[in-house]
């Protein structure tokens, strides 16, 4: 005896569509609106410091970027009668005072990470990464105080050993020999501050090397540094560039540290050792308090110089790491 099996309701056939939902669309709307607002709030900076140094680099033309002179003279009204404003020397003091830090801190920083990631312990690795982050996050000014008072008679004796063993070198040459609040002082400090911040990015971006390449260095007989040499350091070289120019960024906009441990002259000086320079920010910060109404302008110029200078280390950055980053695949 066959029995007919009852028919089934055949289930309404789901309907396909590319219409995001509620809350992607949300989400989307809160991304798009957090990420113009910046780009918004860089571009007024860019248009107020512009509109505000037009006048004087206008004025100046191309010498405010060649010459080195800054001086302003006024009239008992306020009236300026003679004006000439350079920016020379603070932008070679702003690129040997970085070009110190960065050489300095980028070994440093690459071997930290590489330690925290596949030598340290469990328990050591998290105190260090805290100790890290809230480097990270300490006030530059106690950078500065601590460079000038504690850190600056050791660094002077290194000045004094480089001298004398690398002297023949014209960046290390000393005429006259003054070290005191040196660029090399200044990039030491720098080169302190900026640790933190390659640190984290490195120790990021090594911790996510292929684990299956990790464990095929390790199957074939690597040891742990020939195994970081083979896998973990080409996989993350576009990484560390990355967090190095990010800290030659933040090196470069730098104000009170290197206003308190470095002397500031209007003379180009491109001997590290020497104790004379300046960079651009801790110009404004010199000059910004007893400056007139004209050469507060000038100052607004020369922010609107380092603006640029540092939008155009950032976009050097990124072409760096694209490039590394697709030969490394």
């Amino acid at each position: 005896m066959s029995t007919i099996a009852p028919e089934r309701a055949v289930p309404t056939p789901r309907e396909l569509t590319t219409e995001p939902r509620f809350s992607d669309k949300v989400f989307r709307a809160v991304v798009t609106v957090g990420g113009l607002s910046s780009l918004i709030i860089l571009g007024l900076i860019a248009l107020f410091l512009g509109y505000r140094g037009f006048e004087v680099l206008r004025q100046e033309g191309f010498k405010f970027l060649t010459s080195s002179d800054w001086s302003i003279s006024t009239d008992d009204a306020g009236n300026v009668l003679e004006s000439h404003f350079g920016l020379a020397a603070m932008l070679v003091g702003t690129i040997l005072c970085s070009i110190v830090a960065v050489a300095i801190a980028l070994p440093i920083s690459v071997f930290s990470a590489l330690f925290l990631n596949f030598y340290a312990p469990g328990w050591l690795k998290k105190i260090l990464v805290t100790v890290i982050d809230m480097m990270a996050a300490f006030p530059s000014i106690l950078f500065g105080i601590w460079g000038f008072l504690v850190l600056m008679p050791s660094v002077e004796y290194w000045a004094k050993l480089l001298h004398h063993y690398f002297g023949f070198l014209p960046f290390f040459k000393l005429e006259p020999y003054v070290v005191t609040r040196s660029p090399f002082v200044a990039g030491v400090v720098l080169a302190i501050m900026i640790i933190p911040i390659i640190t984290s990015v490195s120790r990021e971006i090594f911790s996510q090397a292929p684990l299956d390449r990790i464990q095929a260095a390790y199957a074939l007989g690597a040891t742990r540094w020939a195994m970081i040499k083979a896998v973990v350091i080409p996989h993350g070289k576009s990484g560390v560039i990355g967090g190095a120019m990010l800290g030659l960024g933040r090196a470069m906009g730098e104000t009170v540290a290197v206003y308190t441990v470095l002397n500031i002259v209007f003379q180009v000086n491109w001997q590290m050792l020497l104790g004379a320079g300046g960079n651009v920010a801790s110009l404004i910060i010199l000059k910004f308090g007893e400056a007139s109404p004209y050469e507060i302008k000038a100052l607004m110029a020369a922010g609107l110089i380092l603006f640029f200078l540092t939008l155009i280390v950032n976009a050097l950055a990124d072409v760096i790491v694209r490039a590394t980053g697709r030969s490394g695949r």
